[in-house]
């Protein structure tokens, strides 16, 4: 079985959502006072690669804590999207070209290629995402979760999240953000597993996503 990483590491000068602090790493304890090394961690819930619960928005919505982990754990599909161009849109185009697979996946993963742009001003731009027939079609199918290698499902300049909103106030569906490597994956179908750090009443944590290939 392959192993491969989507998530980005975390440190002090990584990309956060505008208007986010960064996180940071102190030292806490260290090999020469105290016989070991401690890290304190101290960040936003949404940073880095991370997942977003219903709780994200809505205060009755079920947070990461209380869905069972079998929400995190299911068949991926990695869809190529990187023909678009800036401000373009994911359309249903995109799922219709592999529909047999799409429809199987548990977990759907748009491959964007912004991920590259990572670490730079232009990470913040306009890249790609969803149209409103696409999020249709993921609640429909009962989908677990969405995911991107972008900063954010809804646009930068929606400060309203509207596709956030529409996806998490009828599903206990997942939003996955800041995954990369994707173009790594294939075209097949795929074990996708991305655990989120477990806190009381979390809207949104950190996760090691991960893809699993036979």
């Amino acid at each position: 079985m392959k192993v491969l990483d989507l998530t980005h590491t975390i440190c002090r000068e990584m990309p956060v959502y505008p208007g986010t602090e960064g996180p940071r790493l102190d030292i806490a304890n260290t090999y020469e006072k105290h016989g070991f090394k401690e890290t304190l961690l101290t960040m936003f819930s949404h940073t880095g690669t991370h997942m977003d619960s219903p709780k994200h928005l809505f205060a009755h919505g079920a947070s990461l804590d209380s869905l069972p982990a079998g929400q995190f754990v299911g068949q991926g599909l990695v869809i190529d999207c990187c023909d678009l161009k800036e401000g373009q849109r994911i359309t249903m185009e995109y799922i219709e070209g592999v529909r047999e697979k799409a429809d199987a996946a548990e977990f759907i993963l748009f491959h964007t290629g912004w991920d590259k742009l990572w670490g730079t001003d232009a990470y913040y731009g306009n890249y790609p995402y969803i149209t409103e027939e696409v999020a249709d079609y993921l609640i429909q199918g009962g989908k677990k979760g969405v995911g991107l290698d972008v900063i954010g499902l809804d646009p930068i300049s929606d400060e309203n999240l509207s596709l956030h909103r529409k996806l998490l106030s009828e599903t206990d569906i997942v939003i996955i953000e800041n995954l990369t490597n994707l173009g790594e994956i294939g075209e097949e179908l795929f074990t996708f597993c991305a655990l989120p750090l477990k806190f009381e009443n979390s809207d949104g944590a950190p996760i090691r996503a991960v893809a699993m290939i036979e």
